[in-house]
């Protein structure tokens, strides 16, 4: 069933924000997803495949192995319009020759483990930085229409080199649009917080400890906060940020956060913790939006824009689209944020997070609303 201009993509109970921008028609279009082997690129792979018959959607990744996986997933035989395409995206060759009649690019591709990264920082600024002048030369070169790449939010006010390499990336991009001139190619950014049910992600690493039967969990700190986003909202919120894009606009959405110390109850609620501390490189609360990009910032009812300071143009074109600035010293932070997911929330997220697992797996949590904070 193909999904509406309206189609509402809150979590079970109304516990989160959902992402109700009308989508790009991508029926008929060429899409490119470089990194699409990885947790992301499945999941917008499997919501194109549901909801629209594009003509061509390429899978651009350097792990044949990972490829051959994902196509016992999404095989060509049910879905002929999909390619697998082996490249690099340091080469910027590869790249023109796969982005060939490439309508759409998302780019997802990136080294983004944090340890790694300070231990081999030439190898994360090659395929970050480097990559992404690459992806923005080629989808130049060859008239590709939208692009939209995925940041972080460690990208904001970095403390490690990978926070620092993404944040160039979105530098790069944004910029990019005054290179594409005032008919070509339009680029932007989304950025968004930690994914539930991702690689790295710290729940399938709670679920795992637990599985295996330890004696406690790890938490880094009892004050910790984090943004919390599902894997299916992040791929609703860079498709309905591709549609609304004007180019240059770093979009970051509005969604719940909470406690580690909290989504490790929801995770195992008679394990005890164990303070371990803050890892290198690691923030005690997550920032979006700096307080330095306030200045710059636009908001609409389910996300804000960072948009490119002094850009007065652009500026313009969303507050004649019904957008409105923030207030003086705003900033966007897990620890301040006012929406704030209670144990009601977090179990819901957890359920949706993993559709595979039974309920009763989880534990038994109290019925509430999501909680709201000042």
């Amino acid at each position: 069933m193909a999904l509406s201009q309206n189609t509402d993509f809150s979590l079970p109970g109304g516990i989160t924000r959902g992402f109700d921008t009308p989508f790009p028609d991508l029926n008929g279009a060429s899409i490119l997803i470089t990194g699409g082997t990885g947790s992301f690129g499945k999941q917008l792979v499997r919501t194109i495949t549901e909801n629209w018959t594009p003509r061509r959607l390429v899978i651009f990744s350097r792990d044949e192995l990972k490829q051959y996986e994902m196509a016992q997933e999404f095989p060509m035989q049910q879905h002929p319009f999909l390619r697998y395409f082996i490249g690099d995206v340091r080469d910027q060759a590869r790249l023109e020759m796969a982005m060939r009649d490439i309508d759409y690019v998302i780019h997802a591709a990136a080294l983004k483990h944090v340890p790694i990264a300070e231990y081999n920082p030439m190898e994360c600024v090659k395929t970050n930085i480097m990559g992404a002048e690459n992806v923005v030369n080629a989808c130049i070169r060859t008239d590709v229409k939208r692009v939209i790449a995925l940041s972080t939010d460690k990208a904001a006010s970095p403390i490690n080199l990978y926070g620092a390499t993404k944040l160039a990336s979105d530098k790069i991009f944004c910029a990019a649009n005054n290179l594409s001139g005032r008919d070509g190619c339009r680029f932007s950014v989304v950025r968004y917080g930690n994914v539930v049910g991702s690689r790295g992600s710290v729940v399938p690493f709670f679920r795992k400890l637990v599985a295996e039967g330890a004696d406690f969990l790890p938490i880094t700190d009892e004050r910790m906060t984090r943004f919390w986003i599902t894997l299916e909202q992040g791929v609703n919120f860079v498709l309905s940020s591709m549609e609304l894009m004007e180019g240059g606009e770093i979009f970051v959405p509005k969604i719940p956060s909470t406690t580690v110390v909290d989504l490790a109850r929801s995770v195992a609620p008679d394990l005890p913790h164990k303070v371990i501390g803050i890892r290198p490189g690691e923030k005690l609360h997550e920032t979006m939006v700096a307080e330095d990009d306030g200045r710059s910032t636009i908001e609409i009812p389910d996300r804000f824009a960072i948009l490119p300071a002094l850009d007065e143009k652009l500026m313009t074109a969303w507050m004649d689209r019904g957008a409105n600035t923030v207030e003086e010293g705003f900033y966007y932070a897990s620890n301040r944020n006012p929406e704030r997911l209670d144990a009601r929330g977090l179990h819901s997220m957890l359920v949706a997070a993993f559709p595979g697992i039974a309920q009763g797996e989880l534990p038994e949590v109290p019925k509430s609303d999501v909680s709201k904070v000042s």
